[in-house]
Order: C-alpha cells, then structure tokens, then sequence
C-alpha cells in the first residue's frame, strides 16, 4: 500500500509554506495521517551543495551552475529525506503534503534553457528522480501562481527589507520572470493545477486561497 503525495509549487514568496500549513492542518483536524515536509532540507548534510550553491559558492548568477548539475543537488536532498524521514509513513498510506518537489527542479532549472530545450530536460528531470532514484511520483501538484513584482514585495517584507539575505534566485528579478515563464509552461504540459493568488493586482486573503488548494486536494485523494 502506498500513500498520497500532494505537492505545493510556487515562485519565491508564493506562499507555499503558509498554504502547506494550512493544508496539513485542516486534514489533521479530519482525522487523516498525514506529514509535512519542505524542500530544501536546510540544515540536513545532504542539503549542503544546494545551500552552497544557492548562496553563491559556485557563482552570483543561477546560470553560473548548469540545470542538471543543480538538478542533482536539490534531488539528492529529497532522496535523504524520503528514506531517512518518510518513506515507512508513505509506504503505509499516509498523506504527505510537500512545499516544494522535484517540480521546483522543473520550474528553476528549465529557466536557464532555452524554450525548445525543455522539453528534453523535463523528460530527464522526471526518469532520474522518479525512476532512477525511485522517489515518488505526486498524485497533485498544485501550482500558486504569483506574479514575479509581487513576490519580490513580499520577500523584503518576510527579510524585513534585508535584500542581503535573498538567495541568488531570490534576489535575481529576471530570473525569476524566466522561472514564471517555466512554470506556466510546466503546468499546461504536465496538467499542473494553477491557483490564481492574484486578484486586482494583490494577493487573495490566505482563507481564500486555501479553500481552493483544499478543493483540489480533496479531488485527488478521492
């Protein structure tokens, strides 16, 4: 028997982390197993390359490191996490919500590609992690769709205006645009579920958008 995997993916300053909470709480309070986990894995040994990479150890520039190089380090920090933290409560029908996944690889890495490239990565992103690495496929991935100039807004706000303290793709505005681009491609090829955060040029209230991350939960563990 397996469990359930439910994905949460989104830009930097998405709200991945509020909407997972949120998420997990209201299935606890249903009465269902169910974990949480967030990646990166920061403070874990096998997150250190993905921790050094993204705060410049291998350059300024996220293009400075190729994608399947960094690919590489983000994966191996989901392997460790799913044999060391997860796999038995998995593996025995348990709900995992995940902030981040091998779709934020998909996201960030096609992003330093070109556009017909893609295509190509994706197919080796999801046959590395999925088949070689036998991590587990989502059964949903739910995409927080926020503009790029918002998210950079509410980044300063959560470093308290200490731009110092962004990554190098946090604080990389082009970049991220590349990263909006990836990722709506990635949600129309790979049947991703969007949630709108925006309405009039603001965020949705955080009950709002949940209601709708909890509607498309319900429907695939259904």
């Amino acid at each position: 028997m397996t469990g359930k995997l439910i994905v949460l993916e989104g830009l930097d300053g998405s709200g991945k982390g509020t909407q997972t909470k949120a998420l997990y709480e209201t299935l606890k309070a249903r009465g269902a197993r169910v974990m949480r986990v967030s990646f990166p894995n920061y403070g874990s040994d096998a997150a250190k390359l993905l921790d050094d990479y993204l705060h410049g150890a291998f350059g300024n520039d996220p293009a400075d490191v190729n994608p399947y190089a960094a690919s590489t380090f983000f994966a191996i920090d989901r392997y460790a996490s799913f044999h060391l933290n997860w796999k038995q409560f998995y593996s025995e029908g348990g709900i995992i919500i995940a902030d981040r996944y091998t779709t934020s690889n998909a996201i960030h890495q096609c992003a330093k590609l070109e556009k017909a490239q893609w295509n190509g990565f994706l197919d080796w992103l999801f046959k590395y992690e999925y088949e070689q690495l036998g991590l587990p496929v989502p059964d949903a991935v739910i995409y927080l769709r926020v503009d790029p100039e918002v998210s950079q807004k509410l980044m300063t706000g959560r470093y308290e205006g200490d731009e110092g303290k962004k990554d190098i793709h946090e604080c990389n505005l082009p970049y991220l645009k590349q990263c909006r681009l990836a990722a709506d491609y990635c949600t129309d090829y790979l049947h991703w579920r969007a949630v709108e955060c925006i309405a009039d040029g603001a965020m949705r209230s955080i009950d709002d958008i949940h209601a709708e991350v909890l509607s498309v939960t319900d429907a695939a563990l259904a």
